[in-house]
């Protein structure tokens, strides 16, 4: 555009969008929005209509995890605006690039008064790193740069532009598009980075933890060639999985719920903790004492200190390039004492074969999580919805590639499994994908099967069958509370699968787990399997005796 005509704002703001690469738009128009979907019609964008707004929310927020990229969905103002709140808090909360365009009724002269009239933008602004309404279609260039350049940055998040119906229509005096740009970040100094060297070099047991921020891209391979050159074992959180490949022999395990786990006893033994891509949003993995373990902070921003997160040395700055420097200047040390932590990770290893093979039915988390790896292959991506499985996912599945495993361990929400998978299927049409759902967290969503078999995705939907809300259960038991409130009934599985163009399976014995699983990929198409679960094994996620006397060797 060269600013010699004019142009009607929709078409405008659909230029920027193109601009900025967007492929798809998740979402439901409204009346407000015809004008946008019009210009849409027009464009190269493709917008992918789901049945419910937060699943759109979700399917955007997993496509810029899995890209890089800035996901877009689309809602009408009022009810369809503000569906997107859980969406945007899962993005906020995870570190998602993710952008909301929601309708608006006219702002220069209104007929209907404050029918359906909710102010989105302020509603908006705690989940949000940029709220605005578009009050002239002259600056939907800006505009539509600034929501992307800080949707994409550290930390990325969601962001909100509202555009109105007589905005949207109105011809404005079109102004350039503005080029967008890739988020560049400064190098940590070589004092701090010579300070960790002493200290890394100094300690006898020192450990490397990945967090939820060092899940990007181009961290990975840094991080990879760290662990190579110095030997020095690494544990993660949850959002941290799979970002150093969990074959490595340096690997010790997921920090998946409690401090009576095996994984902490490494942690506990442990004199220096380097921190890698630390969230505070994910329940910390350790607890600092003042005169305990040594803490290195390495992040693209400073830490938020409390009192159980106070880092003697911040390394602060693009990641990557960060611990590059650090790998330069590191050889594996001869103060370093890796014995106990080998001990403890081959009691892990040890341990996580439990229940690998248990002929139980209904199925037990350890043979459930130890049949889907045997299905999916190093690449294949498992979504996970939230439940008590989550943890034990977390526990025992093992991950060779990064970003095989997505889970929400920030604001973990109810309801995105499905819509996740389904992005992460979009995406990656050449490799197996999984959502795996309690029968709680799968009828939140679960009306987007229908989308699933309208986009022709290959997709495998794998239910947890216990009829309850069964985390919750599960803590009201531990509690010493009465079981009561949390139970319901579930509609035929199968047949809920048939009706919307899926195929069912229904699992009744144990044996026949993984051979259907692998039966659905091979027939290809969306396939709901439903297993029955047996949680009896909790106990075993809480107090582990045998974690205990690890701790003691």
């Amino acid at each position: 555009m060269d600013g010699t005509r004019d142009i009607k704002a929709s078409d405008l703001l659909v230029s920027a969008l193109e601009n900025e690469g967007v492929e798809y738009i998740f979402g439901i128009p409204g009346e407000e929005n015809l004008d946008l979907l019009e210009s849409l019609r027009k464009s190269s964008i493709r917008l992918i209509l789901t049945r419910h707004e937060q699943a759109a929310g979700f399917m955007a927020a997993t496509y810029g995890r899995l890209t890089g990229k800035v996901g877009v969905c689309l809602s009408t103002l009022g009810p369809g605006a503000t569906n997107f709140m859980t969406a945007a808090a899962y993005a906020d909360l995870g570190a998602f690039p993710m952008l909301m365009i929601t309708g608006q009724k006219p702002i220069k002269q209104s007929k209907q008064g404050r029918f359906q009239i909710v102010d989105v933008v302020a509603t908006m602004r705690p989940v949000t790193k940029f709220a605005r309404q578009i009050v002239n279609g002259g600056a939907i260039p800006a505009l539509v740069r600034e929501a992307f350049r800080l949707a994409r940055e550290e930390r990325p998040g969601a962001v909100l532009l509202e555009l109105p119906e007589d905005i949207a229509e109105e011809m404005v005096h079109a102004p350039a598009l503005i080029p967008p740009t890739t988020p560049r970040y400064a190098v940590c100094s070589d004092g701090p980075i010579d300070e960790a060297v002493e200290m890394i070099e100094a300690a006898r047991y020192p450990l490397l933890l990945v967090g939820a921020g060092a899940n990007r891209r181009r961290v990975i391979q840094e991080l990879t060639t760290f662990v190579d050159r110095t030997g020095i074992p690494f544990f993660n959180t949850q959002m941290g999985k799979g970002v150093v490949e969990g074959q490595s022999d340096r690997y010790i395990g997921t920090a998946a719920l409690s401090d009576g786990d095996y994984v902490h006893c490494a942690i506990d033994r442990s004199d220096l903790v380097i921190n890698v891509g630390h969230d505070v949003v994910e329940k910390p993995p350790f607890l600092m004492k003042p005169g305990g373990k040594k803490v290195i902070h390495v992040n693209f921003n400073t830490a938020v200190v409390d009192e159980v997160y106070f880092p003697q040395l911040e390394l602060v700055g693009d990641i990557g390039p960060t611990i590059a420097k650090l790998t330069e200047r590191l050889s594996p040390s001869p103060n370093h004492d890796f014995s106990y932590f080998e001990r403890v990770r081959a009691e892990v290893m040890e341990h996580l074969k439990e229940g690998a093979d248990d002929p139980r039915f209904p199925l037990i988390p350890q043979r459930i999580v130890a049949d889907v790896r045997k299905v999916m292959p190093a690449d294949g991506i498992i979504a996970l919805d939230n439940g008590m499985y989550k943890i034990w996912f977390a526990r025992n599945y093992r991950t060779v590639v990064a970003n095989t495993v997505l889970l929400d361990n920030a604001l973990a929400t109810m309801g995105a499994g499905l819509p996740s998978a389904m992005a992460a299927a979009m995406l990656h049409p050449d490799r197996r994908v999984m959502a795996v759902c309690g029968d709680g967290g799968f009828m939140m969503n679960s009306q987007e099967l229908e989308t699933a078999v309208r986009l022709g995705l290959n997709l495998v939907v794998l239910i947890l069958d216990d009829s309850s809300y069964g985390m919750i259960r599960w803590k009201q038991a531990v509690g010493g509370f009465e079981d009561w409130g949390l139970t319901f009934s579930n509609p035929d599985f199968v047949k809920y699968a048939e009706s919307y163009g899926a195929k069912g399976h229904r699992i009744e014995a144990t044996e026949d787990f993984a051979p259907t699983l692998n039966a659905c990929y091979e027939a290809g198409g969306v396939h709901l399997v439903a297993v029955p679960v047996d949680y009896s094994e909790n106990k075993r996620v809480l107090i582990d005796e045998l974690a205990q006397k690890v701790c003691l060797i």
